[in-house]
């Protein structure tokens, strides 16, 4: 397992660096941010030309990276147009899209999971074509329309919660915001159990245990559910990069001062810095989610052995 770990992470770092330039190129021809900077009035060339020195913009795109990388491996991740240090708006904006995220993921083991055991063992019942149907309008409808809808509903209508956070983002008004988060993957983690339950629930091994007399709890939850969550931790894994990033609108529509919001306010005011330290941070989070979930493999599945 030790050498697994290592050798995963020696892997991460060409990843990394390829993901990092890709980015840095991306952003850096998305437009120019001295041109954002100064609005609808063009900039004199004085004050353009002090402004690309004093961010470096004035260097080839190449230097441009170098610099940005060597920075990076001391924990500057630059100063975004406003003058703030970048590392201090990741400061206020990553423990709040954190705690988002982690109720998202929460909405989607519990109920997703549970719903798709459910409909994998009814199979064919009406409580699965029920299910099918629901999560299938889950997915046809955006998450704008979703948010906007539970915001208008329990937010303005019903009164039962505040229609926007507050800035300080506690625990309790995040529930509804990460279940709008969470609405599209949790409908996904629906049917992808459902489906992984519904095609082990034939195999042998799952029919050798029924033909033990063992209980038809522990069948599920010891057997069958095990071998049927490896298609389902991988997804959530994976989900939990996305979600981060993708917050956008979620953020945007409850007034969530997280990533997604200084992601949003980077583009807008073409920041280079700041959306590509948040994006760097999340290809972290990608290559770590993906790691943990590979070693989970071995955790669901004893007979996966890593050397």
């Amino acid at each position: 397992m030790g050498r697994y770990v290592i050798r995963r992470l020696l892997q991460m770092v060409p990843v990394f660096f390829g993901a990092t330039l890709l980015i840095f190129l991306m952003v850096n021809v998305m437009g120019d941010p001295i041109a954002g900077l100064c609005g609808e009035r063009a900039c004199d060339p004085a004050t353009e030309a002090q402004l690309r020195q004093e961010f470096g913009l004035d260097k080839p795109l190449w230097q441009q990276y170098l610099t940005y990388m060597g920075n990076l491996f001391t924990g500057d991740f630059g100063t975004a147009f406003n003058g703030q240090p970048v590392i201090d708006l990741m400061a206020d904006a990553f423990p709040i899209t954190i705690r988002l995220t982690l109720v998202a993921i929460v909405f989607e083991i519990i109920i997703g999971i549970s719903l798709g055991v459910v409909t994998g063992l009814r199979r064919g019942r009406p409580v699965d074509t029920s299910v099918l149907v629901l999560t299938l309008v889950v997915i046809s409808v955006p998450t704008f329309v979703t948010g906007l809808l539970a915001q208008l509903l329990f937010g303005v209508k019903w009164d039962l919660i505040r229609p926007a956070v507050s800035p300080e983002a506690p625990l309790d008004e995040l529930i509804l915001p990460g279940l709008v988060l969470a609405s599209v993957s949790l409908a996904y983690v629906t049917r992808l159990t459902r489906t992984s339950i519904a095609e082990n629930t034939r195999s042998d091994y799952v029919r050798t245990a029924k033909a033990k007399g063992l209980p038809r709890r522990r069948v599920i939850s010891r057997h069958l559910l095990r071998n049927s969550l490896i298609p389902v931790v991988t997804f959530i894994g994976t989900d939990i990069g996305a979600l981060m990033g993708g917050a956008i609108v979620t953020e945007r529509i409850f007034n969530i001062h997280g990533v997604g919001y200084q992601l949003y306010q980077g583009i807008v005011r073409q920041s280079s810095q700041t959306v590509v330290g948040f994006v760097t941070v999340l290809v972290l989070v990608f290559l770590l989610a993906n790691l943990l979930v590979d070693l989970l493999y071995a955790v669901l599945d004893p007979r996966i052995r890593y050397a």
